[in-house]
């Protein structure tokens, strides 16, 4: 039998508990304490992590949401069909339910709850009209809401819609054909990952509508812990994206977005052809030029080195092959069916310590006299006019809108999704004018939460491990099975350098590992002897036993008039011996 360190380690765990005073109990212990360890740590530092309770805030906003009680009677679910809808399949309205509940994960604050997306690969359409409509006019326009992704965000929308104020527009039908001012919030698909900032602006010469998007939109935040998103656009065309309060993105209305607001005030004229005379090559071939006599176009690129000699180590007696000498015939080869074996070849090793092998031949080397084709040189070309752009005209499309800020009035807030992720949560949705109700706002609500969340999430993540302790430094109550495994690294490390040495520092070891070897010892012969010895065979009963087995009472019955029998027999056999 091989006897290596895996067999040892086995025997030598065994060993350990047995000559080491460790009971059995107390490993399982020491195991179901480490593997408990983790969750029972992060669970009680969960629950030592206060949570305030929920209070409303008393600020005050065009529109502001906290879904408080009576919430349904601000928000309205759409049952409408999105545009463009021919076949009227269920898949294409908008079945996504909605939900309003506190989070089920980290949640910050006591009884604070959300408006909750609750299908995948769902259409979801809800909407809240405002008291009255905003109009934004000559003011700065905060808009500001908390979505927590409590599964991650794989594909799908979480950005909300500031409708247009319509009179005819009824939340029932509320659509992704609803006409809307401004769209914001994160966005995330495959590659995509931005925050969106869109807003529409209407032509006033054309009175036509026309999107325009932020050119280099920040990427959104996914994390399962709250993020708050704010936008603000200033009456002086400039606007600010911020994340958890801190500035991302910002810049103009008038420059940052595409396509731009204005257009250009002067436009190519389409009418403008090239002329045919015009000459847009610089450089041109000198016609004066001619091919030298002597230039030779057929003069190969390399010609053979007569100056070359043959190296004094070339083997030209070897071959620069040779059969594989480690190469067999295989077995099922038939010379007849499949020809004569021959053996694949490899790089005959003698050449590798020579300039080659085989036939010597000289080189090639690049020719001196070699010149290619023939062409002119060039020159500049004095014909030549630069590059032809068509000639500018004005552009008959211009206008001039100096206040793109002064949106159109917004008359309700929509969410209008479709995601493969459910329980997306919205919440503390702020409309308003102030930048400043805005911050404290957050200074109020959120900050606390994410405070408390990221506390939460930081004691529920898996601790980064310790390194290692120096081999020996392990004790069995911190970890039992690497105890064992020290202790065997340690003994088999000395015992290759000095057996007596090795027995003399780990005694326990060797005492183990011997009495675990002899004790499989006698296990075997016992299994050998036990093996060899014929098989007992069972003593059969007697007859009277088997008859003595019908009950308590019979057997005194039968024993008492057994013995009445008995008597007259024994006087005749007596009376007959005397005879």
């Amino acid at each position: 039998m091989r006897f290596d360190a895996r067999v040892a380690y086995g025997l030598m765990s065994v060993a350990l508990m047995g000559f080491g005073g460790v009971m059995a109990d107390d490993i399982d212990d020491a195991l179901g304490d480490a593997a408990s360890v983790v969750s029972s740590e992060a669970a009680a530092a969960i629950s030592a992590i206060a949570k305030p309770a929920f209070t409303p805030t008393v600020i005050q906003a065009p529109f502001f949401e906290q879904f408080t009680e009576g919430w349904e009677s601000r928000w309205k679910v759409s049952h409408a069909k999105k545009e463009n809808d021919k076949t009227g399949d269920e898949e294409w309205t908008y079945v996504g339910k909605w939900s309003v509940e506190e989070p089920t994960t980290l949640k910050g604050i006591e009884g604070d709850a959300g408006l909750v997306v609750k299908d995948v690969a769902a259409h979801h359409a809800i909407s809240a009209k405002f008291p009255k409509p905003i109009d934004n006019k000559g003011k700065t326009l905060v808009v500001q809401y908390e979505v927590k992704l409590q599964n991650g965000l794989e594909c799908g929308g979480a950005y909300l819609k500031l409708l247009k104020e319509n009179a005819d527009l009824h939340a029932e039908e509320f659509s992704n054909s609803s006409p809307y001012v401004i769209m914001f919030g994160p966005d995330k698909c495959g590659a995509t990952n931005k925050v969106h900032f869109i807003f529409k602006h209407k032509n006033p010469k054309t009175g036509e509508y026309e999107e325009k998007h932020l050119k280099t939109p920040p990427m959104a935040r996914i994390t399962k812990q709250s993020t708050l998103y704010t936008l603000i656009v200033n009456p002086d065309q400039t606007f600010d994206v911020r994340i958890d309060g801190t500035s991302v993105k910002s810049g103009s209305l008038l420059e940052d977005f595409s396509p731009s607001v204005n257009p250009p005030e002067e436009i190519e004229d389409p009418n403008d052809k090239k002329p045919e005379t015009w000459v847009d090559k610089a450089k041109m071939a000198d016609p004066e030029a001619k091919k030298p006599e002597d230039w030779d176009e057929e003069a190969p690129y390399e010609i053979v080195d007569e100056d070359a000699e043959k190296p004094e180590d070339w083997l030209e007696d070897e071959p620069e092959f040779i059969p594989d000498p480690e190469s067999e015939k295989p077995e099922d080869w038939d010379d007849e069916e499949d020809g004569d074996w021959i053996p694949p070849t490899v790089a005959n090793p003698k050449c590798e310590d020579a300039s080659g092998c085989g036939k010597w031949s000289k080189p090639m080397k690049p020719n001196p006299a070699y010149k290619g084709k023939w062409t002119a040189p060039l020159i500049d070309n004095p014909d030549y006019k630069g590059p032809w752009a068509p000639r500018k005209i004005p552009n008959p499309d211009y206008f001039e809108d100096k206040t793109p800020s002064n949106f159109e009035p917004m008359g309700a807030l929509g969410f209008e999704l479709w995601t493969m992720t459910k329980d997306i949560l919205f919440d503390n949705i702020y409309i308003g004018h102030s930048v400043e109700d805005a911050e404290k706002l957050q200074k109020e609500s959120f900050d606390i939460k994410k405070k408390i969340e990221a506390e939460e999430d930081a004691a529920s993540a898996p601790k980064v491990p310790e390194p290692p302790k120096p081999l020996g430094e392990t004790t069995f109550q911190e970890d039992p099975v690497t105890f064992i495994k020290d202790k065997l690294e340690l003994f088999f490390a000395v015992l290759r350098r000095d057996p007596m040495a090795a027995i003399q520092t780990l005694p326990e070891v060797a005492g183990g590992l011997l009495a675990v070897v002899g004790t499989v010892l006698a296990i075997l012969f016992s299994l050998i002897g036990m093996a060899s010895s014929p098989a007992k065979v069972p003593a059969a009963k007697p007859v009277e036993a088997k008859k003595a087995e019908t009950g308590s009472k019979g057997k005194k019955e039968a024993e008492a008039s057994s013995t009445e029998s008995e008597k007259p027999k024994a006087t005749r056999r007596a009376s007959k011996k005397a005879e």
